[in-house]
């Protein structure tokens, strides 16, 4: 599978497994089963390597709870060519658990785990990881041949307006990341700038893609409005550290450009055609591709149309192919949806 002439990146978010399985739907394993065995209306199978999954895999409005855990291990379990180890994650802003006896956002540590602290509960051993993770659960890198991944956690559980807020807030929507998170990022950058380097978040930041700038994620009925969370950032990452609308993540890319090659985030579901002020999933800034991959939840919220995304990288080449897959026939038939199709150029040729 691996090491050969192509390296094939699935990614995927916003399953909120908890919402569509109140409808007899199971986001998170339909998606997985779509990829290995096709749909089941006319629904190609395909082939891919590993899978960056982007948050959001609780549909709770309150923080989520164990229960919801085990549902979320037990979707990934049905996969029959690809183990635990195959599917990297990051946090999004619904799997927030605020502060109290127990570790910080440790449900998200508990059950999902990207750096293998409870195989117990999440099944993920990291000895057994195609690619090698280095960090933390909070940010953490790896490397697929000259391609280095920055993977960076949404920090939904501090203190308002940047945490998750009391009652049914499911996490307000504006995104965060921690000083720290910034900081490792930025020397993460400066240390790979020979090599073709992808951020995985949750959020997309500020003007890049659907829906991404001041007011457009509340005004355009993408997000739940909370006076009191910010929501005027609820499409992007609003928050870096406690400064709100500081600029400071597109300065660094517009002082440096080109720094990075790809950013892959989600939150804001969508339809596969939707365009807000211009800006469509797929955009260019600083130098730098920008990819909404959207939802896999057909349920939570009132814009969402079940997708994902493959991105086949070619060695030799810096032209990587990205495809559209529909895991539903409610916007058209599924499978690949054509008009979403792009060519994406990269800095360097990839090789393994």
């Amino acid at each position: 599978m691996l090491y050969g002439d192509t390296f094939r990146l699935w990614a995927i978010s916003d399953a909120h497994v908890g919402t569509d399985i109140q409808h007899g739907r199971k986001s998170l394993s339909e998606a997985i089963l779509h990829s290995e065995n096709g749909g089941d209306d006319v629904g190609q199978s395909f082939d891919w390597d590993i899978c960056v999954n982007l948050g959001d895999f609780t549909g709770s409005q309150f923080p989520p709870d164990d229960e919801e855990g085990k549902l979320v291990v037990e979707q990934y379990s049905v996969s029959s060519k690809h183990p635990r180890e195959h599917f990297y994650d990051v946090i999004g802003n619904h799997d927030a658990t605020r502060h109290g006896d127990n570790p910080v956002q440790w449900w998200f540590r508990k059950w999902l785990d990207p750096t293998g602290e409870n195989t117990k509960f999440s099944g993920v051993d990291n000895l057994k990881r195609p690619f090698k993770v280095e960090g933390t659960w909070e940010h953490y890198s790896f490397d697929v041949g000259n391609i280095t991944f920055l993977m960076l956690a949404d920090r939904n559980d501090l203190p308002k307006p940047i945490g998750r807020g009391e009652g049914k807030r499911g996490g307000y929507p504006a995104g965060a990341i921690s000083e720290e998170t910034f900081s490792w990022w930025k020397k993460k950058i400066k240390e790979n700038k020979n090599r073709i380097v992808i951020t995985c978040a949750h959020h997309m930041i500020k003007e890049t893609t659907v829906a991404t700038g001041l007011n457009e994620g509340c005004d355009g009925g993408y997000h739940g409005r909370f006076e009191d969370g910010a929501p005027q950032g609820a499409s992007f990452i609003y928050f870096v550290g406690n400064m709100p609308d500081s600029g400071r993540i597109e300065s660094f890319l517009d002082l440096n450009q080109p720094a990075m090659d790809l950013w892959l985030g989600a939150h804001t579901h969508t339809h596969p055609d939707d365009v807000v002020n211009g800006r469509s999933h797929i955009e260019s800034r600083f130098g730098v591709n920008f990819a909404n991959i959207s939802a896999l939840t057909k349920y939570h919220g009132n814009t969402c149309m079940p997708m994902s995304r493959l991105f086949t990288f070619r060695k030799g080449s810096n032209v990587v192919e990205v495809k559209c897959y529909l895991h539903t026939s409610d916007h058209a038939s599924q499978g690949w949806y054509a008009p979403a199709k792009r060519c994406l150029k990269m800095r360097y040729p990839f090789y393994f």
